[in-house]
């Protein structure tokens, strides 16, 4: 009995010590091996510096390292098809890799210098892996922008020739891309058959520049302006003698700028009839020039600013559509860029406006008048620091500041001190976006990355519209001087085309 109990407690024993015993004599199934730690990207260093994945890296050099930095060694067969730079999103760079800390550090640069002023994406696939075969959990990218080129990239040549060029490739823009059937300003130059009525007026004012300057000759221009001048009289759509704000440059007829914007717009047709005014002072021969005088003031004279009270109010309304009527209901008031629009509708012999509408109306707004100083400069008019520079463009092409006061304002004082804010907002770079500098300056409305915007101090997204400095000259001749000559001179590469 002793025997056969120490025999029984050796075999318990050894059932223990070798995991349980099975029934049949089967093998013990082995566990699972524990599952491989996922790789993770630990920091990322641009140039021995943290790189951002959540913002743009900007002022890049074009020979910048990437050091990736991951918990484990990485394996190496799987770096080639998971770790990428793109240019601009689409083009794949070739890139040289090297290892540091036992392969947890991956080396990434460029086999050949970035390009200056372009934008990179580095990127770390999901399918990377490390040595012990753990994927990383989710791919990782950096946006990388590199640095301007601060070489000169044109002869240097005087002020005077400079304007000049840049004068003259900016006209070609309204001259090659006339519509060939009105031959009134398109949108844009991949617009197609939409033209625009408040654009053509700049382009009326545009030609007669280019006569003066001898881009091209005196024939030249008043044929280009008979054939917009027909157009607009016999042709174009209107609506109570105002004109949309788009139009087909071969039929006429309204194409909406919006579902409820399909019929007139006071204020593109105010900047088209300030150029108008323009052409009937400029060609004053007899003969035919006369009969585009007489024409011109048809076109004028039919357009009932008057009408445009909506019902006899002390404003005036910007759109009255033939389908939905007064439904967009934006009263047109102070101050912005559409002062031109009063001064015409004051001054029209048919259609005309009392002092009241002007009072009420455009000053009437709680926002139209300011007051304050920034950056040193007051402000008579306007929103807080004083909005897009287009404020001080659009109206003033047809109206001179200099001189002309009122009880509100010396508007050479807003205009000038508008553009000064602007500028010194651009320079002090608030937002501390990249470029922004007394070189690189004005905000205003302009297209966008997957849109447009009216770009100003309180609504500033980070992009420089050329046109806002170049179209200050007259109240900022030496800024924009500095502005013109860092877009021809060193952004020369990226900025200046065949049409300016």
């Amino acid at each position: 009995m002793q025997f056969s109990h120490v025999r029984t407690l050796l075999l318990a024993g050894l059932c223990i010590t070798a995991g349980g015993c099975k029934k049949g004599g089967d093998d013990p199934t082995p566990p699972p091996p524990p599952p491989a730690a996922a790789l993770a990207l630990l920091s990322a260093q641009l140039d021995n510096a943290p790189a951002n994945a959540s913002a743009v890296n900007y002022n890049v050099r074009p020979t910048a390292v990437l050091k990736l930095s991951f918990n484990n060694a990485v394996k190496r067969a799987t770096v080639a098809g998971n770790i990428s730079l793109l240019e601009n999103g689409v083009g794949t760079v070739p890139v040289t890799t090297s290892y540091e800390r036992n392969d947890s550090v991956i080396v990434l640069s460029s086999t050949a210098p970035l390009k200056y002023l372009t934008r990179y994406t580095a990127s770390a696939g999901s399918g990377l892996q490390s040595v012990n075969s753990g994927s990383l959990a989710s791919a990782r990218s950096f946006t990388l922008q590199t640095q301007i080129d601060s070489s000169r990239k044109f002869p240097l040549i005087s002020d005077d020739a400079l304007l000049d060029k840049v004068q003259q490739q900016t006209f070609k823009y309204f001259w090659d891309f006339g519509h060939p059937v009105s031959g009134l300003a398109r949108e844009r130059n991949s617009s197609g058959d939409v033209v625009t009525s408040g654009g053509s007026g700049f382009a009326i004012m545009a030609i007669i520049t280019a006569i003066h300057r001898g881009f091209i000759t005196r024939s030249q221009g008043f044929t280009r302006l008979q054939t917009m001048v027909a157009f607009l009289k016999n042709t174009a759509q209107t609506f109570h003698g105002a004109y949309p704000h788009w139009l087909n440059g071969s039929t006429g007829a309204v194409v909406p700028f919006s579902q409820k914007d399909n019929g007139a717009d006071l204020v593109e047709t105010s900047y088209l009839v300030q150029g108008l005014l323009c052409a009937r002072q400029y060609f004053d021969a007899s003969g035919a020039e006369a009969t585009l005088r007489t024409d011109i003031n048809t076109i004028c004279n039919r357009v009932e600013w008057d009408w445009f009270r909506n019902g006899g109010q002390n404003t005036l309304y910007w759109h009255w559509s033939p389908n939905y009527n007064w439904e967009m209901n934006l009263q047109i008031r102070g101050w912005n860029e559409c002062l031109v629009t009063y001064v015409l509708a004051a001054s029209s012999t048919t259609h005309g406006i009392p002092a009241a509408v002007y009072n009420n109306g455009w000053k009437g707004s709680a926002s139209y008048l300011n007051g304050n100083t920034y950056y040193g400069y007051t402000l008579p008019l306007g929103p807080a620091q004083g909005g897009p520079l287009f404020f001080s463009h659009y109206s003033f092409m047809g109206i001179n500041p200099n001189g002309l006061l009122d009880a509100s304002a010396n508007y050479a004082t807003q205009t000038r001190n508008h553009t000064l804010i602007n500028y010194n907002y651009s320079r002090s770079n608030p937002q501390n976006y990249f470029g922004y500098s007394d070189s690189v300056w004005g905000l205003t409305a302009s297209d966008i990355q997957n849109g447009y915007t009216a770009s100003s101090p309180t609504n500033d997204v980070g992009v420089i519209a050329p046109t806002a400095a170049l179209a200050s000259f007259p109240y900022t001749p030496a800024e924009s001087m500095a502005a013109l000559k860092f877009y021809y001179y060193v952004l020369g590469d990226k900025l200046f085309k065949e049409y300016g």
